[in-house]
């Protein structure tokens, strides 16, 4: 296994990283956003108020695209573990 084999493995798996873990990070950034604008414009400084709709929200999306992130991740994986012996051999 060569360097450029290595450098692909890794963009690869940092690409999938990114990809999986995008909208669960998307929708919680929308739902902090929205809520800070609501608290800044009621003037509510209440700290519960800002983590359990983001709570909530991951729970959602992730009962929502969990099938698809867990079916991506098992696929990612497969293609890895039957690239092994080709970058061994």
């Amino acid at each position: 296994m060569d360097a450029s084999q290595v450098f692909t493995a890794g963009q690869q798996g940092l690409w999938m990283l990114l990809m999986v873990s995008a909208p669960v990070l998307l929708v919680i950034l929308v739902v902090g956003l929205v809520v800070s604008v609501f608290q800044a414009a009621t003037q509510i400084n209440e700290a519960t108020l800002s983590f359990v709709p983001k709570i909530i929200a991951a729970v959602v999306v992730l009962a929502v695209a969990g099938p698809w992130m867990m079916t991506t991740l098992v696929e990612y994986l497969q293609r890895t573990l039957q690239a092994i012996p080709s970058a061994v051999g």
